[in-house]
């Protein structure tokens, strides 16, 4: 028997021969991708721009230039710069001005003419009025405050009995408010000589418990200093009572970096956040009076536009 043809049936095998497929080689291409030089591009647009700057369109140019008509702009006006002075023992006016400013600086608010027309000239307590007015230095604060209650101050700020309906537990008819728990120890030993028979009472975190000032404050309180903050804690927590405030004492004391008490940031927000919940309507009304303690920045200029002085 001779060989089966190929591609039929191969019945000794039983399989198809396979085809074999010629594989077309494939050519990649490869690009000649040559670095430019950089050296004639440059020559070339040499030529380009010797085209264009010489004979009749270089004059051309030059004549553009020369219809080109200056433009003279007006000179920069200088701001004058505020004249602020730190004046020790502030008027009321001067007082006023710089709490105000403070207050819609930091609120972002703007009181209006009537409620700055209603405000009573007792609003601000007059320290130059005191004893210790020919004096530059801090240590006076309780002439200073002996002075602003007049007659009756050693019963209302040295009296040590509870008076039904007249004196509560825990209501201070003087408030000192300071910046830090130092300034107020500071402030105690000037008042030294008026917290003898009663106690001041501590309104201050610092080596201080709520608990603490809560039994504190269930006895009669002439007195009191504290920072923001726990202050408003314990009025919040009805403890500390306001029914016989008349007078509040703002530190006006800068630390060693410059700030105070309202312009040290997280101090600065408790404050304004304190005011404005227990503080605000009172002094608006007459009921409170208030009193900047130390070195107050005055702008010349304000002062000078508010008196009519030219």
């Amino acid at each position: 028997m001779g060989k089966a043809p190929a591609g039929r049936y191969n019945k000794n095998r039983g399989k198809q021969p396979s085809r074999l497929r010629p594989k077309n080689s494939i050519r990649k291409s490869k690009r000649n991708d040559k670095p430019k030089d950089k050296k004639k591009d440059k020559k070339k647009d040499k030529k380009r721009n010797r085209k264009y700057f010489t004979g009749d369109n270089k004059i051309k140019i030059n004549e553009k230039k020369n219809n080109n008509t200056k433009i003279e702009l007006a000179p920069a006006v200088k701001k004058k710069k505020e004249e602020i002075i730190f004046v020790q023992w502030a008027n009321v006016l001067q007082q006023r001005s710089f709490f105000v400013n403070q207050y819609e600086s930091a609120n972002r608010v703007r009181l209006s003419s009537l409620e700055l027309d209603s405000l009573p000239e007792t609003c601000m307590l007059e320290l130059c009025q005191s004893p210790a007015q020919n004096q530059n230095t801090t240590g006076n604060l309780g002439e200073h405050v002996k002075v602003a209650f007049g007659s009756s101050w050693k019963e209302v700020l040295c009296g040590k009995y509870l008076k039904a309906g007249k004196v509560d537990t825990g209501s201070p008819a003087l408030l000192v408010i300071s910046a830090s728990a130092l300034r107020s120890l500071d402030f105690l030993r000037e008042l030294r000589n008026l917290t003898q028979d009663c106690h001041p009472a501590k309104l201050f975190s610092k080596h201080m418990k709520v608990e603490e000032q809560v039994s504190m404050l269930e006895n009669r309180v002439n007195i009191a200093t504290g920072t923001p903050n726990r202050i408003k804690k314990l009025i919040d927590m009805e403890v500390l009572k306001l029914s016989r405030l008349a007078v509040i004492v703002f530190d006006m004391h800068t630390d060693v970096k410059g700030y105070s008490l309202f312009s040290l940031p997280q101090v600065r927000d408790e404050f304004w956040e304190l005011y404005k919940a227990y503080f605000h309507q009172p002094w608006l009304e007459g009921k409170l009076r208030f009193c900047l303690y130390g070195p107050v920045p005055i702008n010349l200029d304000e002062t000078k536009s508010e008196t009519g002085d030219d």
